[in-house]
């Protein structure tokens, strides 16, 4: 189980960056020029800390997934995606939203964002590690 468990935090984690370069660099790229001011300047950012929150954040969703989901199934691994895409996505968007100048579109791309990146993950630990029968 500890292999399927790594594999499945790789496929998460290489998603999840796959999404967010998608998500932040072509969707919503001009957004972010356009408020600039809200953001450090590229050359400042700390990728290497966002890529190791994704990889952590990646261990603690196939983790949850394994440990506490039962049976393990495509429709648990869905269920299991939205609510913690709920759980995420609307304090990242609507919680931000409230207390940040950014635009409603940014906020909303970053809740429907959050919602596919974990639905897609709750799909991929289902079938990584769904229970041998």
């Amino acid at each position: 189980m500890l292999k399927r468990y790594l594999v499945s935090v790789l496929v998460v984690f290489l998603l999840w960056s796959a999404l967010d370069f998608v998500i932040h660099s072509v969707i919503l790229g001009a957004e972010y020029q356009a408020t600039a001011a809200l953001w450090r300047p590229f050359e400042q950012m700390k990728l290497g800390l966002t890529y190791l929150s994704t990889l952590i954040a990646a261990g603690a969703f196939a983790g949850i997934y394994m440990l506490l989901v039962s049976p393990k199934s495509v429709k648990a691994g869905i269920v299991f995606g939205l609510l913690i895409g709920l759980f995420s996505g609307v304090p990242m968007s609507l919680g931000s939203y409230s207390v940040m100048p950014i635009t409603v579109s940014i906020a909303g791309v970053w809740f429907l964002g959050m919602m596919i990146e974990t639905i897609l993950a709750g799909l991929c630990v289902a079938a990584i590690l769904k229970d041998n029968k």
